[in-house]
């Protein structure tokens, strides 16, 4: 005998952007974090420091935009 405990119905690509998000969020989180360290850390290589931050939150976000669009590509 076998018993229905839950259906799924419907499209689950907003279920995988959401776990594609988990990646990107993290990694901005970290990128942040470091970035703040090392500011403390170093003042005087604030430009250099801020320049690569602005590179890998970049980065991050286009793997987002990617998991983004990846449903609408592959319904």
């Amino acid at each position: 005998m076998s018993q229905t405990l839950a259906a799924v119905t419907g499209s689950l690509s907003s279920v995988g952007y959401g776990l594609a998000a988990i990646g990107p969020g993290v990694g901005v989180g970290i990128i942040f974090g470091n970035g703040t360290t090392a500011l403390a850390r170093q003042p005087e290589a604030a430009g250099l420091i801020r320049a690569n931050q602005i590179l890998g939150f970049a980065f991050c976000e286009a793997l987002a935009l990617i998991g983004l669009v990846m449903p609408f590509v592959y319904p």
